[in-house]
């Protein structure tokens, strides 16, 4: 971007991230969950194990694990080397392992074999933080939650939603932008948002239709045919439909060409006072 960085104050920066909040429902309206579950227990399940490789990889082998260990108790007294070679696929697997048998353990101690839905009692358990526990609160019990992985971490300090580190700050922070009942899908958005757009080495600038309120415009190509090919996914040519630019159309004779809108310049954002979300 060109231009001098101009103060965005609170009030500016909330509607800028609101904006850009319901753009990105236009832009991902099948963002969702991608770890496949049926139970708020598989959605525990397949979370831990989702720690450090893909979901697509977790989704391959959760069937015949699922099917082997339906319930808390099953786990609690799986035996740990046919349940190490189930999960071997997803890497770190003698942790997991121990993980998901301490796991079944206190949920058949402490609260009947059932996953609990509150956020002190599931940051709680064996191998649940506080990123598992959101994704389990607002994908099985419907309890608005903010999930900061590396994705949705990357892209709030790209759009200067928040420039801090720390996980639990970056959820406040946005959690102070945006309406409560929309934190569970902003989530899911931004996630998509980061996994098929705005890549960590070079984001599609050009293709990318929050371009004109992403103060980080330009650090990827920004010439649509080049960030076009950057577009990953199953809806790429799609999101490259949003995101062309409109071809212009010829003024009427002794009419003035219309001027092509200007990209918004640099902010310096001031960071919200907004209470940590409930």
């Amino acid at each position: 971007m060109t231009g001098a960085a101009v103060i965005e104050t609170v009030l500016g920066l909330k509607r800028r991230a609101r904006r850009m909040a319901r753009a990105l429902a236009t832009i991902h309206p099948d963002a969702h969950c991608e770890l496949n579950h049926g139970t708020a227990l598989e959605l525990a399940v397949a979370t831990i194990l989702s720690a450090q490789c893909t979901d697509q990889r977790v989704n391959e082998i959760t069937p015949k694990l699922f099917l082997r260990y339906p319930t808390a108790a099953d786990y609690a007294s799986a035996d740990r080397a046919e349940l190490e070679e189930l999960i071997r696929p997803t890497g770190f697997f003698r942790n997991k392992a121990d993980a998901l048998i301490r796991l079944g353990d206190t949920l058949v101690r402490r609260y009947g074999a059932e996953v609990p839905g509150r956020l002190e009692d599931l940051v709680s358990l064996p191998g649940v933080g506080r990123k598992t526990a959101n994704v389990i609160l607002g994908n099985a019990f419907g309890v608005p939650g903010i999930t900061v992985d590396t994705h949705f971490s990357r892209l709030v300090q790209r759009w200067r939603w928040s420039t801090e580190t720390d996980p639990v700050k970056i959820e406040h922070a946005v959690g102070a932008l945006i309406e409560r009942p929309e934190w569970t899908m902003l989530s899911h958005r931004v996630i998509f948002h980061g996994r098929r757009v705005c890549h960590a080495r070079t984001p599609a600038c050009g293709a990318c239709t929050l371009a004109t309120d992403c103060p980080s415009y330009g650090l990827g190509p920004t010439e649509f045919e080049a960030a076009v090919k950057l577009l990953k996914g199953p809806r790429a040519e799609e999101l490259a439909q949003l995101a062309r630019p409109a071809q212009p159309t010829r003024p009427a004779r002794g009419a003035q060409p219309a001027q092509p809108a200007r990209r918004a310049r640099p902010v310096q954002p001031a960071q919200p006072s907004g209470q940590a979300p409930r």
